[in-house]
């Protein structure tokens, strides 16, 4: 049975979380079981995308690098003509709608069309990743404030306060950011942060597949190069980034830095 407050001819906005499915919320897990509509994410896995109903349709709508895949035009669009049609609709997004999800533009949209609509929020990646890293985003001896950023493209990186986030005593947790990492490291370089501000590299955090790369910040781009580190992957800069290598529990340990001229395969 749906619940109460997802009645037909409405849209559920509903963070599927970092990953792994044991991370949905109650709330989460009865939309999706009630969804007669998903529209999901690129990066929402088959085990999340198994707990909706089986009837449900399954549309898939993500972005890929470069600016392909399903424009967010189209997305709205989707929304609105299922939702008119009577569907119960689940927009499934990865991690949390209103972190770096584009959430809330989608209700900005709902609301200006009449579209009735409730949200459902998920573990952001800076929180799960950070979590399956052994990483502790903030720590009384290292870290007390946490900064959430974006670096997808040169455009977002010029819209950055970069003294801002060369600042010590906190951790900065930088989503989307693999290709820009070099442009990444100039900038704090040059705002004054620390070269050995220690960094923690976490790729397909809380998957099965996960990696954690760790290093200092005078070496971000060459260690991702020699380990072939690849989307999506986030990066934490901090102190408390080097604790990844003796409170990691998931997956296996960090290794320690590549041999120079050796880069190892994915």
């Amino acid at each position: 049975m749906p619940p109460a407050d997802f009645p037909p001819g409405s849209v559920a906005l509903v963070g599927a979380g970092p990953g792994d499915p044991g991370l949905l919320t109650l709330h989460a897990l009865r939309a999706l079981e009630a969804a007669e509509v998903v529209l999901h994410d690129r990066l929402v896995g088959e085990g999340v995308l198994a707990l909706a109903h089986p009837d449900a349709r399954l549309v898939p709508v993500g972005k890929l690098s470069g600016g392909h895949g399903v424009r967010q035009e189209q997305i709205h669009e989707l929304m609105l003509a299922h939702a008119r049609a009577g569907r119960r609709v689940v927009r499934l997004k990865g991690g949390d709608p209103f972190v770096f999800g584009r959430g809330g533009e989608e209700l900005e949209f709902l609301r200006a069309h009449g579209i009735p609509y409730r949200v459902v929020p998920g573990v952001t990646a800076a929180l799960g990743c950070a979590a399956y890293a052994g990483i502790p985003l903030t720590h009384r001896d290292h870290a007390q404030s946490l900064r959430l950023a974006t670096a997808h493209c040169r455009d977002s990186l010029d819209t950055l306060d970069w003294e801002a986030l060369a600042r010590p005593r906190q951790t900065l947790a930088l989503y989307m950011g693999v290709g820009t990492l070099e442009q990444v490291q100039d900038r704090l370089l040059a705002a004054g942060a620390d070269p050995a501000t220690p960094f923690a590299l976490v790729e397909n955090g809380t998957h099965s597949g996960q990696r954690v790369l760790t290093g200092t910040l005078d070496g971000l781009p060459a260690t991702a190069r020699a380990h072939a580190v690849a989307s999506p992957a986030l990066l934490i800069l901090g102190q408390v980034a080097a604790l990844a290598g003796r409170l990691h529990w998931f997956g296996g340990a960090p290794p320690g830095p590549p041999m120079p001229g050796v880069a190892r395969a994915a």
